[in-house]
């Protein structure tokens, strides 16, 4: 039996390699907490309408400046568990609502800098959590009580979720142009909206298409380019003769025989031809090929022909225009869809010719595109990126009705609200909801800070504004505290990245032991 070094008993047993180290106590709260504020800073200084920007250079050379958290936590080459789990609350708040990522990630970094401080005082993880999970409730019962209904503040959602981007010079005609996207498509739903680069122009020459756009050649240069109150169809089958997919061999004796045979190949394809005109298409598409006399003897006729889509842009055609997907030709009459006009563009860029098609349904439009003006550079995806963004927060806020003012407002009013509700326990709880009241606090002083404001001041001169009354105050663009009365939220990208953000640092407070089998 091992003695232990003082004599008292067994020695200590290993049940891990010798490379592995296990760390305890006090270690494990600076480890995580460490990992915490450095990841928090990281996103800290993009924060806000006044946010700068980070540049990326990834591993392959290539380099990106932008000041989307998402992005730039997308990138970030993380080892650390609690940095990873950052990741993974980064990653669930865009997945939920497509913005709000930089607040979450800020707000968790800051309930962890402040369970550390508590946790050196010897106030209990469990104490710690309980108290967060008090002022949580509380924070969401002050969200309900804040939300306003969307009305006629569509617009201002949209515009809120684009401040900071690369999109300043052209805010307002984008978030026009985003709003009412969202009012032209059913049931809110961004996946009916598509956004694709003009290659030319300006962010402030962007438009919005009734319809949807495909940038393809025409596989015939006399087809009709220009039409109006046209009836499309869509084939999922091909428009020519299907190749058998056994191997044949047809004996042919005699020149009458081998013309017979051509006869007969071309009254097939003839058939195909007089189905597609009877039923009274004046443009077709078909995600399968289309053989090339039924082109020309459709160009002839007057009806646009474009075979060869992928099924994805086949489906995004069907759906704008109303059509159903045909998968034979007997039942094309009967699946029909609408467009006000087909118009085909060629357009001379760097890179040679490049044409597409535009296909404009008009106020009953199943998917809506907002050709977006700029070169096919860095600045204009970086652009796309910040709409996309803006159009998942306005959908949102149109699909639940309830949006809140931003500018930390509603973190300041819930901060007060959790610091005078933990004035009513005696114990210990009572020090982490305050923790979590000062945590709160981050987010308006972040955007102070980003404008070179003092954080103290500020946050003082902004907590006596509502205790005063002025519930509505918050840090305006300029960084001052004030009145906030453009700048909305949808209501759950709020709920979400705070409940998600305690969460996460609740599930971190409840590690008692870092084991790492790499040694460091």
């Amino acid at each position: 039996m091992a003695q232990s070094p003082d004599g008292s008993g067994t020695g200590p047993v290993r049940i891990t390699n010798s490379s592995t180290s296990v760390t305890s106590g006090i270690g494990v709260t600076q480890k995580l907490v460490g990992a915490a504020i450095a990841f928090g800073n990281v996103l800290r200084g993009t924060f806000g309408p006044n946010g700068l920007d980070k540049m990326l250079y990834k591993t392959n050379g290539e380099a990106a400046v932008t000041n989307d958290g998402a992005k730039i936590v997308a990138e970030l080459l993380v080892k650390h568990p609690a940095a990873k789990a950052f990741v993974s609350l980064a990653e669930s708040q865009e997945n939920a609502c497509g913005d709000g990522v930089t607040g979450c990630i800020i707000l968790a970094s800051e309930l962890m800098s402040e369970a550390g401080r508590l946790l050196e005082r010897d106030i209990h993880p469990l104490v710690i959590v309980k108290g967060y999970q008090l002022a949580m409730q509380i924070t969401l019962d002050e969200i309900e009580n804040r939300s306003k209904t969307v009305g006629d503040n569509l617009e201002k959602v949209s515009r809120t979720a684009l401040v900071g981007r690369s999109t300043e010079g052209a805010m307002s005609h984008l978030a026009s142009l985003i709003a009412q996207s969202v009012n032209a498509i059913p049931d809110s739903d961004y996946e009916r909206v598509r956004m694709s680069k003009a290659g030319e122009g300006t962010a402030a020459t962007s438009e919005l298409i009734p319809g949807i756009l495909i940038e393809k050649r025409l596989a015939l240069e006399r087809m009709p380019k220009n039409l109006l109150d046209t009836k499309v169809a869509v084939l999922s089958c091909p428009l020519e003769l299907e190749s058998s997919a056994v191997s044949s061999e047809i004996e042919i004796s005699t020149p009458e025989q081998y013309q017979a045979f051509i006869d007969e190949e071309n009254n097939q394809i003839e058939k195909m031809i007089q189905n597609v005109k009877s039923s009274g298409a004046q443009a077709v598409f078909s995600a399968e090929s289309i053989d090339s006399r039924a082109l020309h003897s459709l160009a002839d006729s007057g009806i646009f022909a474009m075979g060869g889509l992928e099924r994805p842009i086949a489906e995004d055609v069907a759906q704008a225009c109303g059509a159903a997907l045909c998968d034979h030709l007997d039942d094309l009459s009967n699946s029909l869809g609408h467009a006000d006009g087909l118009t085909h563009e060629r357009l001379e860029g760097p890179e040679g010719v490049k044409e597409r098609l535009i296909i404009e349904v008009g106020k009953d439009a199943g998917i809506v595109t907002i050709l977006v003006g700029g070169t096919d550079g860095v600045a204009c995806e970086e652009t796309i990126r910040g709409m996309y963004d803006s159009l998942r927060s306005t959908c949102l806020a149109k699909e639940d009705d309830s949006i809140l003012l931003g500018g930390g407002s509603l973190h300041m009013a819930a901060s007060l609200k959790v610091r005078e509700a933990a004035e009513n326990y005696a114990g210990r709880e009572r020090l982490s909801m305050e923790a979590f009241s000062r945590a709160l606090e981050a987010i308006p002083a972040a955007l102070a800070t980003n404008t070179g404001e003092d954080r103290i001041d500020s946050l003082l001169e902004l907590r006596s504004l509502h205790r005063s009354g002025k519930e509505n105050s918050g840090i305006t663009h300029s960084g001052k505290p004030g009145e906030i009365s453009e700048v909305w939220i949808p209501t759950y990208t709020l709920e979400h990245a705070i409940s998600a953000a305690c969460e996460s640092a609740c599930s971190l407070l409840r590690v008692d032991q870092v084991i790492s089998a790499r040694g460091d």
